[in-house]
């Protein structure tokens, strides 16, 4: 009977994984994913949340077997990140991560303030499909400037005594994009103008059919009335999709990388929008 059991949740969980690849439809859906996060304004209480966001995404992504790279990270004075670039890796990444463009508000008493009181964060989301080699993206040397510095963060007595951190600015787009994961300037240089032709991509994409938050969801301000989404942990616990109307209150799990039915319901929510006749 308990094998019974456990072959009908297998094929469940069999059958909402292909409910959910029907849904993604898009050349990009297969890809890689690049992913940045930034915090808005309110200092160390943003620069926690956009930290919170960043494990929450990691801990998603290896859940789901994917690889994660951490391309580019800059620390916070006190705590949290100030940004963070970040490479999924694995077949649907982009496809499963596209939804998660936006602004995430928290709502929290702050571990910062020594009164004790409740306070609103932003961080802003981007997600862009990594470019295939088969997609040709013309990066001209001379519309580069390329900068090298000392990177910041762990890595070892080479990393940080040597300047092998890489700084790419397209000069035409004001694009940046910088890479300090890797020992060498030259797997630093070359991780970072992958990005930086994913994110001249969708540069292009938009051009062309002006629908460019299909790829990285609409660039909104970092503030009030902009979230998709909102994690309230005080006066109540609740985490609300404002796209889709999907709620929880299990914000721990969530927090902790359980967001699996947030990206299906955003995901059956985007099916069922183009369905729908304007």
């Amino acid at each position: 009977m308990e094998d019974a059991e456990k072959g009908v949740q297998s094929l469940l969980s069999e059958l909402d994984d292909i409910e959910l690849r029907t849904t993604l439809s898009s050349a990009e859906d297969k890809n890689n994913a690049i992913m940045t996060i930034n915090p808005g304004a309110g200092g160390t209480e943003s620069q926690d949340w956009a930290q919170i966001l960043m494990r929450m995404y990691i801990r998603w992504a290896e859940r789901e077997g994917f690889k994660v790279e951490i391309v580019d990270l800059l620390q916070g004075e006190e705590a949290g990140i100030k940004s963070v670039t970040l490479t999924i890796s694995g077949q649907y990444a982009y496809g499963y991560l596209k939804g998660e463009a936006g602004v995430h508000r928290l709502v929290r008493i702050s571990p910062f303030d020594a009164n004790k009181r409740r306070h609103t964060s932003f961080a802003a989301v981007l997600v862009y499909p990594e470019i295939s080699e088969d997609i040709e993206v013309d990066v001209n040397e001379d519309d580069l400037r390329i900068d090298t510095f000392r990177a910041s963060g762990a890595g070892g007595q080479h990393v940080n005594k040597t300047s092998s951190a890489v700084r790419l600015t397209h000069l035409p787009t004001g694009i940046v994009v910088s890479c300090q994961n890797e020992r060498s300037q030259l797997k630093n240089r070359s991780v970072a103008m992958k990005i930086l032709k994913a994110r001249l991509y969708a540069l292009k994409k938009k051009e062309q059919d002006e629908k460019l938050d299909s790829f990285i969801g609409e660039k909104k301000d970092i503030a009030w009335g902009s979230q998709i989404r909102s994690y309230t942990l005080q006066p109540y616990q609740l985490i609300k999709d404002h796209r889709t109307g999907y709620e929880t209150g299990n914000v721990n799990a969530v927090l902790d990388g359980d967001i699996e039915d947030f990206i299906k319901e955003y995901l059956l929510f985007r099916k069922e929008k183009k369905q729908t006749p304007a």
